[in-house]
């Protein structure tokens, strides 16, 4: 009878391979936890006796009594509940002593976990950057302040370059630095940067592009290069003194060919008359616009619009913004401020017989002067200014000039523009609009049965939304000039010769179908190339600053 019950046991029943398994997986986590606050210890300069004891004890003790209580889970409970708050304390006091970018258990951290160190490695290496002193940075050692300051940089202009910006504005506050990229002309504003996490940032970009690290109040600037992909981009970094601190802007030096005429946003009538001028044999063409509006891309492609193979074309300019092939570019540079003025230059330029003078920053009476003198003794002149609408432009010319006559035998047209954002092709939306809008703006609701907007989201197969790929979530890509013009004939000439008050040539100009600022803009919305909100954006920046302008 005994040897039957000991034949019915089963050995092996003893232990659970499941239970042993968890016990075994958390046991091997815990050997290199140990390890890994030792070295972190010592890489954070903190007690790392202490507290790679504190990690090895509390674990040690915690396995001792899963063994000896009875319950499996209990014990579990008991080994985490002894091991997981000894763990966050440590990281609470090494995260105390770092950065925010060498910080562990953070949002940033965690999604970072998921790439390879060898990828990460391997991504910053294929990022060259390139000092102003034409010499290549090389990879500082991981978790130095130099390896900060490059990690940041890489990151931040990998990212903007991504997003499109031409602009990186870092404003201080006195806790953080805010941060906007400058994306087709709109500041889009991203996640602030703490003021520690700046300092690295704004230390690398000095030693970079050759900067005094010391002067924090007097403006400086300079260059560096990024080299990507056998690609060569070129930045340029501008420090200022504030009252919260250093303020820096990051700007991206783009080379970009000359867009001619038909590509500057121009409609279909308005190119035709302004095309025709390189049929002329003299004549002076006023060429203006808010700040920042696109007035010297424009001034740019009105002299390559004329064929320079047969034609002398020269400019004077005081900060070209791009090199013009087969056109002679004077600069006027400080230095020329004793011997000569702006105008006297212009002078010698125009004796040198060129047939087609283009005149940049034309702010003052002796220039103007020169400029209609050239204009009427068988020169092409373009003059640059700086005006709200083409009236207002040419009450100032009217001014610098001080010759009505002069003017109206020199005079060819005016010209005043705005850039407004295109809406991106992929992602824009249509939609119908109230029939308010439609009386507001004077559309004709019968030939308009749909606008367009920024549609910014764009939707998969599966219905999960996600940023547009082609314009990274902005609902526009790129600009276009939008134009207000009047070219002057013979019947014009003589209003302006002999009008009474600015309001009569204004009149005489509408007479003549010139269409304002908002009538021309609304012709590229009701187009769909760029939206409503869009125009009503730029034409309204452009009145608050004409009101806030201080009057002389």
């Amino acid at each position: 009878m005994p040897e039957l019950v000991l034949a019915a046991i089963e050995y092996g029943g003893y232990i659970s391979v499941v239970k042993l398994l968890v016990f075994l997986v958390f046991f091997f986590l815990w050997v290199p936890l140990v390890t890994w606050v030792h070295n972190d210890a010592k890489a954070v300069e903190t007690n790392d006796v202490f507290w790679t004891g504190i990690v090895l004890g509390a674990g040690a003790l915690a396995l001792l009594l899963w063994q000896l209580v009875p319950i499996f889970l209990v014990g579990l409970l008991i080994y985490l509940a002894a091991l997981i708050p000894t763990s966050l304390a440590y990281v609470k006091h090494r995260n105390a002593r770092v950065m925010d970018f060498d910080r562990v258990l953070t949002a940033e951290h965690l999604k970072n976990l998921f790439v390879s160190e060898e990828k990460k490695l391997e991504a910053l290496k294929s990022f060259v950057f390139i000092t102003a002193n034409r010499n290549e940075v090389p990879l500082p050692e991981p978790r130095t302040s130099d390896f900060f300051g490059y990690k940041m940089a890489y990151e931040l202009l990998t990212d903007a370059a991504w997003r499109r910006a031409s602009d990186i504005l870092f404003s201080p506050t006195p806790q953080e630095y805010g941060v906007a990229y400058y994306v087709d002309g709109a500041a889009l504003k991203q996640p602030s940067m703490p003021r520690e996490q700046a300092r690295f940032l704004i230390h690398f970009l000095k030693n970079i592009t050759d900067l005094d690290m010391k002067e924090k109040r007097k403006p400086q600037k300079g260059v560096f290069m990024v080299s990507k992909e056998q690609e060569n981009t070129e930045w340029e970094v501008t420090t200022a003194g504030s009252t919260a601190g250093e303020q820096v802007l990051i700007k991206l030096l783009t080379v970009k060919d000359i867009a001619k005429l038909e590509e500057i946003g121009l409609m279909p009538d308005q190119l035709e008359q302004l095309s025709g001028f390189r049929q002329l044999k003299q004549g002076l063409f006023i060429v203006t616009g808010s700040k920042k509006s696109g007035v010297t891309s424009t001034f740019y492609s009105l002299l390559r619009n004329h064929d320079a193979f047969i034609n002398s074309i020269n400019t004077l300019e005081k900060d070209p913004s791009s090199k013009l092939l087969d056109i002679t570019q004077n600069v006027y540079s400080p230095s020329d401020t004793g011997t000569t003025t702006y105008g006297k230059k212009l002078e010698e330029i125009i004796r040198m017989g060129p047939d087609i003078v283009g005149v940049a920053d034309c702010e003052d009476s002796e220039t103007a002067k020169f400029a209609c003198a050239g204009a009427k003794d068988g020169k092409i002149v373009y003059v640059q200014l700086e005006a709200d609408s083409v009236i207002q432009a040419l009450a100032k010319w009217l001014k610098l000039v001080g010759d009505r006559n002069l003017v109206a035998d020199t005079l060819l047209g005016v010209s005043n523009q705005r850039l407004l954002r295109k809406l991106c092709k992929e992602c824009r939306q249509a939609y119908a609009p109230k029939k308010d809008l439609f009386r507001k703006f004077n559309i004709n609701a019968e030939k308009t049965k749909a606008l367009y907007r920024a549609g910014k989201v764009i939707y998969d197969k599966h219905g999960k939304p996600s940023d547009c790929e082609t314009c990274q979530g902005t609902g526009y890509v790129g600009r276009t000039g939008v134009f207000e013009t009047i070219v002057i004939n013979q019947e014009l000439r003589k209003v302006v010769r002999h009008a009474k008050s600015l309001p009569e040539i204004g009149t005489h100009f509408r007479r003549s179908k010139m269409l304002y600022l908002q009538e021309q803009a609304l012709r590229k919305v009701i187009a769909g190339i760029t939206a409503i909100n869009e125009m009503i954006r730029v034409l309204a920046a452009s009145k608050s600053k004409a009101k806030a302008k201080p009057k002389k």
